[in-house]
């Protein structure tokens, strides 16, 4: 291996299948690999992911990431549900020192199987009530808010010894298309950029953040190019105007917004001649998709399309990225912080619990593709807390007969559960008319609140889908009280 070739795999941080590093990511590591990005593919439990770390972690440089915002987004407890609540139920809450707690806590729980990078928090102020992919992700629509946020959870994180990746830069949160498909366009002014969408990302700065993940959005105010690519936002927004000096990584270089346009390899070099110095590689990736960019880097530095002093300095950054280590293990489980939180977050309208057998009309919406498949719902939280509790599942081609549909199991009280209804309206339809066919029914809305209200006289607005947040909705919905 040549000392370039070398430099080049220093600044690719790859995703892989399976539970067991793959022989070619232990070649590519000995190589000289910056790292990798785990997903929930990767964890079975965390016996297993430490030994899996302690596999890859060959040197001390070596970075392990993974996307762990808590609440929809978990990697660690993707089977079971995320223990912690997200974003926007932390932000409902509006309580910085909060926040910064749970951050510890996930932070504990990172560093005891291993994890040195948490790709988190999410910067993002979701502008857009539509958003198909940040929603429930960001801390909220108010950019102070998400600010403060975005700084207690980067404190936190960091405190507990794992580096914090704040993202999407320079905000995705107003975007309409979701970037894993396509690419999409932010209409702002350089004025509303600098009211809304930066200032999360300058208090992360504030607070210390080690590391950004940028957007594949375009921002035609700025560059007419995506975020990921552009020279005029990686280098002389971030860079220069506003000071920031820590590792720069691209969202995933695969995602359709830019590998369908510019193929992984260009998009790699003109990544880092833009200013990135690390290249997240996600879903579907091998040995033969490190050799395509790594092998594209080289080339480019020996035709003079990137320099090798960049190259370098990307490297230099990617290596020294990591947060100080507070102790040899993490703090282990997660504990009771991330309930107590999910407790504060939950808003209830009129009198929700009740004894007797349950109905939960799952209305079939779309989850986002960071969150990955829910395989834990409200039927089984409340069947571990001792409800008799069946699923009735409902598509939008089923609405016309939804009242039918609950009619047909009598004896059981509905509980409705609606998931971003501005997005998908037909749920609010038929949430209401559920309500108004049994006035015992509760809606239960676990995602992106709308801002008008739902027709029914019994809600429960979790903020969210993860373990922690539908298990502060069973617990109301089974003993009619907050704990």
């Amino acid at each position: 291996m040549t000392a370039l070739g070398r430099l080049a795999r220093a600044v690719v941080l790859p995703g892989f299948a399976g539970e067991k590093a793959p022989a070619w990511l232990q070649r590519e590591l000995e190589a000289g690999l910056g790292g990798v990005v785990l997903f929930a593919r990767n964890v079975r439990n965390p016996a297993q992911l430490r030994k899996l770390t302690g596999a890859i972690r060959i040197r001390p440089d070596v970075v392990v990431a993974i996307d762990e915002e808590g609440g929809d987004v978990t990697r660690l407890e993707a089977v079971r549900g995320s223990s912690v609540p997200g974003a926007l139920a932390l932000g409902e809450v509006d309580d910085p020192a909060l926040t910064e707690a749970v951050a510890t806590a996930v932070a504990g729980a990172l560093r005891d199987v291993g994890v040195t990078h948490d790709l988190a928090p999410v910067a993002d102020v979701n502008t857009n009530p539509r958003n198909p992919v940040i929603g429930i992700r960001s801390f909220g629509s108010d950019p102070a808010r998400v600010g403060r946020h975005v700084a207690a959870s980067v404190r936190g994180l960091q405190a507990g010894g794992v580096a914090a990746c704040v993202k999407h830069f320079p905000g995705h949160g107003a975007a309409g298309v979701d970037s894993h498909h396509g690419l999409p366009t932010i209409e702002a002014t350089p004025d509303e950029l600098t009211r809304v969408e930066l200032v999360p990302f300058v208090a992360a700065f504030e607070a210390g953040a080690l590391s950004l993940m940028t957007a594949h959005i375009v921002v035609p105010a700025l560059d007419a190019v995506p975020a990921t690519l552009s020279r005029r936002i990686l280098t002389g927004l971030l860079r220069e105007e506003l000071g920031y000096q820590g590792m720069v990584v691209t969202d995933a270089l695969e995602m359709g917004a830019i590998a369908s346009t510019y193929g992984m390899g260009e998009a790699a070099v003109l990544a880092l001649a833009a200013g990135a110095d690390a290249l997240c590689l996600g879903h579907d990736i091998d040995t033969s998709h490190v050799a395509l960019v790594s092998g594209a880097i080289e080339a480019a530095v020996r035709d003079g399309r990137l320099s090798e002093e960049r190259l370098a300095e990307a490297a230099g950054r990617v290596a020294g990225s990591h947060a100080p280590t507070l102790t040899e293990e993490g703090d282990g489980p997660l504990g009771d912080v991330g309930l107590a939180a999910a407790r504060r977050a939950l808003q209830v309208a009129g009198n929700v619990g009740a004894d007797g057998p349950l109905l939960v009309v799952e209305l079939e919406g779309t989850l986002s593709v960071a969150a990955g498949p829910q395989r834990h719902d409200l039927t089984g939280v409340l069947r571990e807390l001792g409800a008799d509790a069946e699923t009735l599942q409902l598509g939008c081609s089923d609405l016309s007969g939804v009242v039918a549909a609950v009619q047909a199991r009598p004896g059981r009280r509905p509980i409705v559960v609606v998931r971003d209804v501005d997005r998908h309206s037909w749920q609010r339809c038929a949430a209401s008319a559920v309500a108004a066919a049994d006035p015992s029914a509760v809606v239960v809305d676990v995602g992106y609140p709308s801002a008008e209200p739902l027709c029914a006289p019994r809600v429960v607005t979790t903020f969210g889908s993860g373990r922690a947040s539908l298990t502060a909705a069973a617990e109301v919905l089974t003993q009619g009280s907050r704990p």
